[in-house]
């Protein structure tokens, strides 16, 4: 990994769905007496060719759930590690991040200095990249810095049913259960003012 790499991705935590992924992979074995490791070299070895076809094996032949078969077919042709292994995903944010801006030079200073005001709320706060937005967890998720166009950032918050002012909007998340409730849209430096500082406190302070 290059130096910038490693400095990037010092930056970030480990995705939270990563142990979620293990403590499945660990029932697995319990249940199976294999790892999953001998998932993956089982289907490498009497498996179907495709990734698609060995998913539907191992659910139909082997009886696995979607989850852990989507994981070992991925595994087993060479993908996927970063679902379920610390280190592979670490490797992988930075990379993340860099795709997700590309084209979008623009973009990435005001993605940047969110994710600084993200993590200057408190040392509890772990930066989690994904392949399309960047999570910020505390307890919880309480926020996100997603490239939703070429020339707009928004920043999703979770703030439950609070009434939006401002530039504050409701996305119509807490109406069907999800985590982020509202956005503020960014296109600008300039813009991280006050009012986006202030909802960013307290969607951190709601997750506490």
């Amino acid at each position: 990994m290059s130096k910038s790499k490693k400095l990037a991705a010092a930056l970030y935590s480990p995705h939270p769905s990563i142990q979620y992924a293990r403590n499945v992979l660990a029932t697995l074995e319990k249940k199976t007496g294999k790892s999953y490791e001998d998932w993956v070299a089982l289907t490498q070895k009497s498996g179907p060719k495709t990734e698609v076809e060995r998913r539907d094996w191992l659910k139909a032949e082997h009886g696995l759930g979607t989850n852990t078969a989507w994981w070992i077919a991925e595994m087993s042709v060479g993908k996927g590690r970063d679902a379920i292994e610390e280190g592979a995903y670490l490797a992988l944010a930075p990379t993340y991040v860099e795709a997700m801006y590309a084209g979008k030079p623009t973009l990435r200073p005001i993605h940047d200095a969110l994710v600084e005001l993200g993590r200057s709320l408190g040392r509890d706060v772990k930066v989690c990249p994904c392949q399309t937005m960047v999570p910020l967890y505390r307890n919880y998720q309480f926020a996100q810095v997603k490239p939703t166009t070429k020339t707009r950032i928004d920043l999703g918050l979770a703030l439950g049913d609070t009434k939006p002012t401002g530039r504050l909007t409701d996305t119509g998340g807490f109406a069907k259960k999800d985590r982020i409730t509202h956005r503020i849209p960014i296109t600008d430096l300039t813009e991280l003012d006050a009012e986006v500082k202030r909802w960013l406190r307290v969607a951190y302070d709601r997750d506490a």
